[in-house]
């Protein structure tokens, strides 16, 4: 049933198809462990984003100072400094992009195995934003690589970049790779009306295909044990009703 196109030359096949005739690979149509994937590389990925969040991103070293600075220090240290368009730029891109994503991969998941009241064209949507605006959250590792390569004017001042950075780097990696590998077909067969168990059950089609030679049987006995449908000569030349106190133009 369907057609299936395979993953490595796109080439399209019957849905029964196992093996690619044109390169050889194995072909499926959905990838049976994706949400295992996708737990996988999520906690990793929230593991990785708590000590970036706890150590320092930035370490400025200075004649007479030495400062370093968490993700939100510095940027509050910047807004101190009134550059507060800056300081809600990283907030933003470090804080309220990542934390979304974390969200958003997580209610997709949970969605496919306990459903979900959000439609699944909304999901669709939210599941290519997610993939879209994941690797803008990496500006903020940006931003000190610049710094760092630029400002080295030796005992005078430099700036280096603190452990954070790492622990941030490999969180935005291992959601991006979370929300590229889940299957969004998913989506779509989780909300799909499920196939019956038994054979089709046969019936007597529309009503346009009931003639008068059709007869229902009941399961119980009401003066008759078939109803058969009259033709429209008989139901205009014959009463309704045999009772002789009803009138003749009753409707049936």
């Amino acid at each position: 049933m369907g057609l299936v196109a395979c993953q490595y030359c796109t080439r399209v096949w019957p849905g029964e198809t196992k093996i690619c005739g044109r390169c050889g690979h194995h072909i499926r149509s959905r990838d049976p462990v994706s949400l295992q994937k996708v737990w996988a590389l999520w906690t990793v990925g929230m593991m990785c984003y708590i000590p970036a969040n706890i150590y320092p991103m930035l370490a400025t070293e200075t004649l007479v100072s030495s400062q370093k600075n968490t993700i939100v220090g510095g940027a509050l240290e910047l807004g101190r400094h009134g550059a507060w368009g800056i300081a809600i730029v990283i907030l933003v891109a470090s804080v309220l992009i990542p934390v979304g994503k974390f969200m958003a991969i997580a209610a997709l998941a949970f969605g496919v195995t306990s459903g979900s009241r959000l439609k699944p064209h909304t999901r669709q949507i939210l599941h290519e934003i997610v993939e879209y605006v994941g690797r803008w959250s990496m500006i903020d590792v940006f931003v000190v690589a610049i710094l760092s390569s630029l400002v080295q004017l030796g005992s005078v001042a430099s700036i280096h970049p603190g452990r954070a950075s790492l622990y941030f780097a490999l969180s935005v990696f291992f959601t991006m790779l979370s929300a590229q590998a889940f299957d969004s077909r998913l989506i779509w067969d989780a909300d799909a009306p499920p196939e019956p168990d038994g054979p089709p059950v046969k019936g007597f089609g529309p009503v346009s295909q009931i003639t008068p030679d059709t007869t229902f049987d009941f399961p119980f006995s009401a003066g008759a044990a078939t109803l058969t449908v009259a033709s429209a000569t008989e139901r205009r030349a014959e009463p309704p009703f045999s009772d002789p106190q009803t009138r003749k133009d009753s409707p049936t």
